[in-house]
């Protein structure tokens, strides 16, 4: 049974492995498993101090690619250590398939790994590691080039411009590619500018922002060149959709370029509490397209850049931190004045978070129809924790004290006079 077996192999083109590439594929498995053992240990020993070198590095901003650091430097190893084994030696088909199969699974897995550490999408990353998988797998083999001109077959031609299965496929690589080098750019530039002590957090938050806007800006011209596209000979159709695109991204420039002239003259800074219409609360960030405010409910307004702009806007932080709050106070004729003022006083200084100095005041407004009317004028340094909370600890504790000391508060009187039927 087994003779008739091999012999229809041979009848449809297929054979049995001849001893010696029995031999020569137990080798390149031995060396691939080889391979495999010493990746493991590298990428255990250098990897975890490479990880603490990226750490010292990228600090916090890239914690994906630290994480993924002993894996990748796993896969490169086992890669490293395949490649020149598998092109060094005229080994018989079966074994450099083995060794195509094992080299392009690592270098594969290398690439998901660092796409995915630096954010990348597993829509891309899968993609991208089965074509490098296949590029090396074929390039093993000796049948790179034959799937090259395939893919380069397999298209159409626009005008003078061929549109083909390989341009599509080194179009999406490039695209990819540039997009996580921009990524780790980014991090990498916003961690560095983030450690420079001479600058304060506006000023580290502007060149960040711009420092970004350049690599974005260069990583476009370096796609264009990479891949060959001439500008020029789209000078219409890119005009007009130039034009388009501007009427659509009018507001999102005009944000922009407003959320950078706020970080130039500093007049709003993370940190910053503000009031801009109904919000209040205080700047957690400062994007691209809006202000981020966060309440003191915990809801979070993004506030478009170019409001921050047109519209008035109270900074409460702007200059100074320190901010004065009113609370109006009204006792009941015929109480000790000057004892309810000093109670006044002691309530607003016993608060923890109100400043000593300046120190808190009371100013007897009016004489009104049911008492005399008083503000509590004190201080605070830190208007991000709120302002209402410490007018309720102000008044809860001068509730307290009036109450032993007999103040009271007068409660609005009304006269009502009943006129008779006959009247």
């Amino acid at each position: 049974m087994i003779r008739d077996l091999l012999d229809r192999m041979g009848d449809m083109g297929m054979r049995f492995p001849s001893p010696a590439e029995l031999g020569e594929m137990a080798v390149a498995l031995g060396l691939a498993a080889l391979a495999l053992a010493i990746g493991v240990v590298v990428g255990q020993r250098v990897g975890a101090q490479i990880a603490g070198l990226w750490h010292r590095i990228a600090g916090e901003h890239i914690n994906g690619i630290q994480a993924r650091l002993c894996r990748i430097i796993r896969y490169l190893t086992v890669a490293l250590l395949l490649s020149p084994v598998a092109g060094g030696y005229a080994w018989h088909p079966p074994a450099t398939l083995l060794l195509g199969i094992a080299l392009g699974l690592a270098m594969a897995l290398a690439v998901v790994e660092v796409l995915r550490g630096l954010g990348v999408p597993r829509l891309a990353t899968w993609p991208m590691g089965a074509i490098a998988f296949t590029s090396l797998l074929s390039k093993t083999m000796g049948g790179l080039g034959v799937i090259e001109a395939l893919l380069a077959r397999v298209g159409m031609d626009i005008g003078t411009r061929r549109l083909s299965l390989l341009s599509l496929l080194t179009f999406v690589v490039t695209i990819v590619l540039l997009y996580a080098l921009v990524r780790l750019a980014n991090r990498l530039l916003a961690q560095w500018i983030g450690r420079a002590h001479g600058l304060d957090a506006t000023q580290r938050l502007l060149g960040q922002k711009l420092a970004s806007i350049a690599i974005v800006t260069a990583a476009f011209f370096v796609g264009i060149d990479l891949l060959g596209i001439d500008l020029t000979s789209f000078a219409l159709f890119s005009g007009a959709f130039g034009l388009a695109i501007g009427f659509g991204l009018q507001k999102t420039v005009g944000n922009l370029i407003a959320g950078i002239i706020l970080l130039m003259d500093r007049s709003i800074k993370p940190g910053d509490v503000i009031v801009v219409g109904d919000s209040f609360g205080w700047v957690n960030k400062i994007g691209v397209r809006a202000v981020s405010v966060i309440t003191r409910d915990g809801k979070e307004h993004l506030i478009p850049n170019e409001n921050l702009m047109t519209q008035e806007v109270e900074n409460w932080s702007y200059t100074d931190r320190n901010v004065r709050v009113r609370i109006p106070v009204t006792v009941a004729y015929g109480c000790d004045l000057e004892l309810a003022q000093r109670l006044m006083l002691q309530a607003a200084s016993e608060s923890p978070r109100v400043l000593d100095m300046p120190e808190p005041n009371v100013w007897l407004t009016a004489l009104g129809e049911n008492g005399a009317a008083h503000d509590i004028l004190l201080w605070i340094s830190d208007p991000e924790s709120g302002v209402g909370n410490v007018k309720s600890d102000v008044l809860n504790r001068l509730w307290t004290l009036f109450g032993t000391h007999g103040i009271t508060v007068p409660a609005p009187r009304r006269d009502v006079r009943v006129r008779g039927v006959g009247e």
